[in-house]
């Protein structure tokens, strides 16, 4: 029986993913040690190995059959465009990617002015404004505080994920629109998906139960 790989996104994700695996029997003790230097672990036992990624490269693993299965945010399955099969909605890392400024923009929103977009998601910025609002738009990625953007003049709004939305409150800005609600997705890649169909349907199974 051959390894099923799994990339996990960095951090919280990968804890809240390991933590959700657990009740369904599955364990990895060496991602235990928070000591390890290990960039690849091993359950010997179900054949299965994991490694953590940066969230955005999460998708690039899978697509590539470096990974059988990806745990990602689905802002960075949208933002990535890569050729993988979304199969499950975790349901953990609730959140909106959403057009945010100040107030006195909206009529730019309404009205499908011309003004500048500022986000780290030029992606789904772009997708959002031209597909969905049919409106033309300069997209200027950034990839700091992209709140700083509407207070120092450098766009109109902003596309960005919204937690709580404390940050945008201290500094004036508010959502505007919402693009899409976002949460934690499990990816697979297309052969494996042929290839590893039982396994991975049993896996899909579990993890349905549970959630």
């Amino acid at each position: 029986m051959r390894y099923l790989t799994f990339a996990l996104g960095k951090g919280r994700l990968a804890k809240q993913t390991l933590e959700l695996f657990e009740k369904i029997g599955i364990t990895c003790e060496e991602m235990k040690d928070k000591d390890s230097r290990k960039l690849i672990f091993t359950n010997e036992e179900l054949k299965l190995k994991f490694f953590l990624a940066k969230g955005p490269d999460v998708p690039t693993y899978v697509e590539y059959g470096a990974a059988d299965i990806g745990v990602a945010g689905k802002d960075t399955i949208l933002e990535e465009r890569r050729k993988v099969h979304e199969v499950l909605d975790l349901g953990y890392g609730r959140c909106s990617m959403c057009v945010c400024g100040y107030k006195e923009a909206v009529p730019l929103l309404q009205h499908h002015e011309l003004i500048r977009v500022a986000t780290k998601y030029p992606n789904i910025a772009k997708d959002y404004f031209y597909n969905t609002k049919h409106q033309t738009v300069e997209i200027i990625k950034l990839n700091g505080s992209i709140e700083l953007a509407p207070i120092v003049g450098l766009s109109e709004v902003i596309v960005d994920i919204v937690e709580t939305g404390s940050t945008l409150k201290e500094n004036g800005l508010e959502v505007l629109e919402e693009v899409c609600p976002l949460s934690a997705r499990m990816i697979v890649n297309p052969v494996s998906m042929r290839m590893e169909s039982t396994r991975i349907k049993t896996l899909l199974t579990k993890l349905r139960a549970q959630l």
